[in-house]
């Protein structure tokens, strides 16, 4: 109880300071009167036999609000009694002249030291089982804000060098939009559907004051201030890399990009301290540090110090390549665009997501697979790795959830030998990342290759001539078949290039528009949105020249870095926005919970390599379902179908060869709507036409 009450009083502290010291002055003033009316009480002197304490009271508040009431006071208790007027006479020199004048002017000046001091934070904050955030970026928020559908109350302490009430205003926009959204989207279904007004409800309470946070300006490399921030006793640390974008004068933001993307030798430092805080024998067991890194020159030496600093069962060190999951992303959304819908539900805590738990039982995987499937039908297994068996579900109760589950008669049928089509795809602009978007294709080309001398990508680049120069002109891609060199202005030359190409190809084509990230803020996703006017406006030329031109061959994936610009891209029908810095935030916030996670969530952005007869890595793959499938699937209910996709793929009856662990998580409709199986499986309805296509986690 008292913990309870020390925590709520140092957030009180935190938060509004100003508001503690009024509290603390009017009770020092209710302790001053009473004990000066227990003394005038207490007397034994002659004139006070038959005054009680409440009269004391009265006649304290008279003398002190107003001197000139003492002689009421005195006419009262009779001038006689000499003692008791030198004791009331007393009690105004105090109450008056010490306690109102000198102490209330020294207490004026320690307000105003006592409140800037908060500002900046150099008191303590008593918590424990919180997150901390050192440092600020573009990612940040939304770590905060992906805690919202988190079970329980959340606290966040940030500290950073400078920003604060910038931080302050950002979160709480950003909060605020998503708590109204949520409620928003409920009042909609309760509109429609029956029984859910008291849902509507809960809803709208679910969101309200879930978060807590207290930013703090101070020295992040200060082993003080990050004791003052109860680092020690925090669930999860999150060390952010620093945006570049406004952070320098123009004339040297080149050479600032160039030294940024050599090393972060600050992201180090601070990894130091807070692992030599986390490592100490006072501080919580079992504390996760996530940090953010952005090239290899710092993964390297932050792989060095969880060799010499990580402690087992004290601090797990968990390093994100910012640019290399990004990377990977991006090419993944390339070549199968409809997984940028699957990613935004599974790599966050809203919906279906990823879990873990301690496994020790037999390291047999079909094994394990077989009976989680006979005994839930409200998760899904994925895989056991590293004695953790890792599931798919709304919650991790779910899992909880056993339901002894019949047989069924209930198959499907595989095509032999499935291959993925070839993928064509034009990549419009450049980023940070482009590298890593090419080591993806790289490593996807590895795997399904056909190896018999045909490509299974064909790329083109369109790209302005300083950046193609910076790659070498893609010389040492054998998949890029084309270059093109244009700058934002080149729209004639742009067009006809995406359009030829199109039109060139019968199998689908995604157009990959990339956002610069490396420009200032004001100019952030300029280029995106202008690349793709271009591209719809050839999409709707195309489609007027050919009205019977398949508009789902086309594919366009827009990055963008600002959220802000969410809307902007939308009003274009472009359903494949991809908010980059949001995956690498929700994959932070569910590292920072979930920590056994990394070695999943580096599994399934790898493949395996080339020249290998046993697939090991897995995936998530969106598979057509014309192809997927030798016959189409009959209608039946997602449980029954996850059940018979696994059993066609690596059932006993399958060949040890031909053996290929899946499982369906979902599947796209061809109207573009997702549908994830999530819940109870037995009550959701699935009819599989050929135009949808699927959703699984496999390895090949």
């Amino acid at each position: 109880m008292f913990k309870k009450l020390k925590q709520k009083f140092s957030i009180l502290l935190a938060k509004k300071p100003a508001t503690v010291v009024l509290l603390v002055i009017l009770l020092l003033n209710v302790v001053f009167l009473a004990v000066s009316a227990l003394v005038i009480n207490s007397l034994s002197l002659s004139g006070t036999e038959d005054m009680n304490f409440w009269q004391s009271v009265y006649y304290t508040v008279t003398m002190v609000l107003d001197a000139g009431c003492i002689d009421n006071v005195v006419s009262d208790i009779g001038t006689a009694k000499v003692g008791l007027v030198i004791v009331c006479l007393v009690v105004i020199i105090i109450g008056m002249v010490l306690f109102t004048g000198a102490v209330i002017g020294y207490l004026t000046n320690y307000i105003s030291k006592f409140i800037e001091n908060a500002n900046v934070g150099t008191h303590k904050v008593n918590l424990s089982g919180h997150m901390v955030i050192l440092n600020w970026n573009s990612r940040a928020s939304e770590i905060v804000n992906d805690l919202l559908y988190n079970d329980g109350k959340q606290y966040v302490v940030i500290l950073v060098n400078n920003g604060k009430e910038e931080i302050e205003r950002e979160l709480s926009e950003r909060l605020s939009d998503t708590v109204a959204q949520e409620n928003a989207l409920v009042a909609k279904q309760a509109k429609t559907k029956k029984g859910l007004a008291r849902l509507a409800y809960k809803i709208r309470h679910k969101f309200k004051n879930k978060i807590t946070f207290i930013v703090r300006e101070g020295d992040t490399f200060s082993t003080k201030q990050l004791n003052d921030i109860s680092l020690s006793h925090a669930k999860s640390i999150i060390i952010l890399g620093n945006d570049i974008n406004n952070s320098v004068c123009r004339y040297d933001v080149e050479a600032r990009q160039n030294s940024h993307y050599k090393g972060n030798p600050q992201t180090i430092k601070a990894l130091v301290q807070v692992a030599e805080i986390t490592g100490a024998a006072y501080s919580d067991d079992n504390q996760k540090i996530v940090v953010e890194v952005e090239d290899d020159w710092t993964l390297e030496l932050v792989n060095k110090i969880i060799a010499h600093k990580q402690v087992e069962g004290k601090c797990n060190i968990i390093p994100v390549s910012v640019n290399h999951i990004l990377g990977r992303l991006l090419s993944q959304f390339s070549l199968m665009p409809e997984l940028n819908l699957a990613y935004k539900e599974l790599f966050s805590n809203k919906g279906m997501t990823f879990y873990t738990k301690p496994y020790d039982g037999e390291n047999n995987e079909d094994k394990f697979t077989r009976e989680y499937l006979a005994t839930h039908q409200h998760a899904l297994p994925l895989c056991i790795m590293g004695g953790n068996a890792y599931f798919a579900a709304e919650s991790k109760k779910e899992d909880q959830k056993l339901t002894e589950v019949g047989m069924s008669d209930y198959k499907v049928k595989l095509t032999p030998k499935y291959r993925i089509e070839h993928k064509n795809v034009i990549i419009l602009g450049h980023n940070s990342k482009i590298k890593d978007i090419m080591d993806g294709f790289d490593a996807f080309r590895d795997e399904w290759n056909p190896g018999d001398g045909r490509e299974i990508m064909n790329i083109i680049i369109i790209d302005d001539k300083a950046h193609l120069e910076r790659m070498d002109y893609y010389k040492t891609y054998p998949y890029v078949s084309k270059v093109v060199e244009a700058d934002i202005y080149d729209r004639d030359l742009i067009c006809s290039t995406i359009e030829s190409f199109v039109l060139a190809n019968e199998t689908d084509t995604s157009v990959l528009v990339l956002s610069d990230d490396t420009v200032f803020n004001e100019q952030i996703d300029s280029n995106a949105i202008a690349n793709l006017i271009y591209v719809s406006d050839i999409i709707r030329k195309i489609s007027t020249e050919d009205p019977d031109f398949d508009l789902g061959k086309i594919d366009v994936i827009v990055e963008i870095l600002n959220p802000k610009h969410y809307d902007i891209v939308k009003s274009y029908s472009i359903n494949n926005v991809v908010i980059s810095n949001r995956y690498i935030s929700k994959m932070i916030t569910q590292l920072g919970e979930k920590d056994n996670l990394f070695d999943f969530y580096t599994d399934i952005l790898a493949y395996d390599g080339a020249g290998i007869d046993t697939y090991k890595s897995k995936e998530v793959y969106v598979k057509k379902v014309s192809r997927y499938f030798a016959e189409l699937p009959a209608p039946t209910t997602a449980g029954e179908l996850i059940r018979a996709v696994y059993y066609a793929s690596a059932g006993p009856d399958v060949p040890q060869s031909e053996r290929n662990h899946t499982i369906a998580l979902g599947y796209v409709r061809h109207d573009g709507k997702m549908v994830m199986f999530s819940g109870n499986l037995s009550k959701i309805k699935v009819e599989l036409t050929d135009k949808d296509k699927i959703i699984m986690y496999s390895a090949h």
